[in-house]
């Protein structure tokens, strides 16, 4: 009898052993998996930053040192608003910007070379990454969730590239502008080292970038129950003020309208969040509602 149980016992431990290797092999598999789709998403980053190494000169030039000059669109919009309406006044018209930049290390321009087309390949691989990201979560998900979640990759990769082009063409030149021009004294005069300027251009482009991808992170905590309309119904004073200190930290220039062009697209997005998170309740209430019902 005891003989009988001890053998049971040895079986049971052999078992459940078996159950833990198998979830541990699982586990594995999908590292693996997991590993296999980042690859992919890191040659095609390369791929991308090997098309910004060939296309080096325009990247440079027109794009990278773009906000640093006169002609830039934005100083050109600006200045055609302000011959519609005088009213803005002159100033807001920018004709020169100031500063200058230099190099002060040996390896400077090298560096500069390489970190624009790592950054660049970075923005035109972000898409990619997404998919890559998204097939590698889709097996894991019920077909109506599939079917809810189907257009990730497109609205998470259109917002990404709206708060790339409003942070290169809104924030970064506004910002340039002003912090290339300004000084405390006359005595100082404004050098910029090539290291500086290009990490305020990616910081201010891709921050935004960012930023930009609120509606798709009220998304995904709306679905796990963390974040809800109510909830951010009773916090809009308080996402206004933060929505405020962002813009100002942003662009810091000192007049009210800068800030506002910046804080306005902000609004609209925690205004679609809240939309979004909304949605999201009611099709759970919904979902509860037929569960029940049956």
């Amino acid at each position: 009898m005891s003989d009988t149980k001890e053998r049971e016992s040895l079986l049971k431990t052999i078992g459940n052993k078996g159950k833990s290797l198998e979830a541990e092999m699982s586990f594995f598999d999908h590292l693996d998996v997991l590993r296999k789709h980042l690859i992919r998403a890191v040659i095609a980053i390369g791929i991308f930053t090997s098309i910004a190494f060939y296309y080096y000169d325009i990247l440079l030039d027109k794009i990278i040192f773009g906000p640093k000059k006169p002609d830039f669109w934005t100083y050109r919009m600006m200045c055609k608003l302000v011959e519609n309406f005088p009213s803005l006044g002159k100033d807001m018209c920018i004709t020169k910007i100031n500063g200058k930049i230099i190099n002060t290390e040996m390896a400077g321009q090298f560096n500069l070379q390489l970190n624009s087309c790592v950054m660049a390949g970075i923005v035109m691989g972000i898409p990619y990454l997404l998919w890559e990201i998204w097939r590698f979560i889709k097996p894991a998900l019920h077909e109506k969730e599939r079917k809810s979640a189907s257009g990730f990759v497109f609205f998470a990769s259109s917002l990404f590239a709206l708060g790339i082009l409003f942070g290169y063409f809104i924030v970064c030149p506004l910002s340039v502008n002003f912090l290339t021009g300004y000084t405390v004294s006359a005595e100082i005069e404004n050098t910029f080292t090539v290291d500086s300027y290009l990490s305020s251009v990616a910081t201010l482009t891709l921050g935004t970038g960012i930023i930009f991808e609120l509606p798709v992170v009220i998304y995904i905590l709306s679905k796990f129950g963390i974040m809800t309309p109510k909830f951010m119904r009773a916090s809009r004073r308080y996402a206004i003020i933060v929505i405020l200190i962002i813009a100002a930290i942003v662009t810091p220039t000192p007049d009210i309208m800068t800030m506002m062009i910046v804080a306005t697209p902000l609004f609209l997005l925690y205004e679609l969040s809240i939309f979004i998170s909304g949605y999201i309740e009611k099709k759970k209430l919904k979902a509860e509602a037929e569960f029940f019902a049956k």
